[in-house]
């Protein structure tokens, strides 16, 4: 199962990144399996430090933005128990983990990590469609380099819909926010 949160990971000389990560999800959290890009920040600091937070959150906003990196400014966070990273404070559960396993044979690595210590912070309450459609929102503006402008804009044209009925003010500024993102990156391409 694929479980869609946010990850902490820190460089060498402790400058923390938080990202959106999809791992997958085994033994009920015993151990994960996560794919980050290679050569990206996440990818970057899990092969130097070989360890990282991952949580799972109910505010969308933050996924939104640390999808496209426009966290302005970092969430509020303490110190991990097991590891040498950092703990959202604003989450519903967390995770910490050591890499246990590294293969970078693709351009999307895979990263295999136990579970080494948990924590609850608040009940997860669930998300609703727009909240869903969101998290593909994002999902689909960290590929905008990978796809054509067609295919992603037909399909947040679909997301659109379950935003606009089912949304609060948070899930609409969040869909504007990426949807801004996808077509500057569009007509910045199409100018180049």
């Amino acid at each position: 199962m694929i479980v869609e949160g946010l990850l902490t990971s820190t460089d060498s000389a402790g400058t923390i990144n938080v990202a959106p990560m999809g791992p997958i999800v085994h033994g009920d959290f015993k151990s994960l399996t996560l794919r980050p890009f290679a050569g990206s920040t996440t990818f970057e600091n899990l092969l130097a430090k070989r360890c990282g937070v991952f949580h799972v959150v109910d505010r969308i906003n933050v996924i939104a933005e640390a999808a496209i990196r426009r966290l302005q400014t970092p969430p509020a966070m303490f110190r991990a128990n097991a590891v040498e990273g950092f703990v959202l404070e604003d989450c519903c559960r967390w995770f910490e983990f050591e890499i246990t396993d590294i293969d970078t044979s693709d351009e999307r690595s895979v990263m295999t990590a136990r579970v080494v210590h948990e924590g609850n912070r608040k009940p997860f309450n669930g998300f609703n469609r727009a909240r869903h459609a969101v998290i593909e929102a994002a999902i689909l503006a960290t590929r905008v380099h990978l796809l054509p402008a067609e295919q992603v804009e037909a399909q947040l044209s679909i997301l659109e819909s379950a935003v606009n009925k089912t949304g609060g003010d948070e899930e609409v500024e969040a869909f504007r926010m990426l949807m801004e993102h996808v077509q500057n990156h569009y007509a910045g391409a199409a100018t180049a």
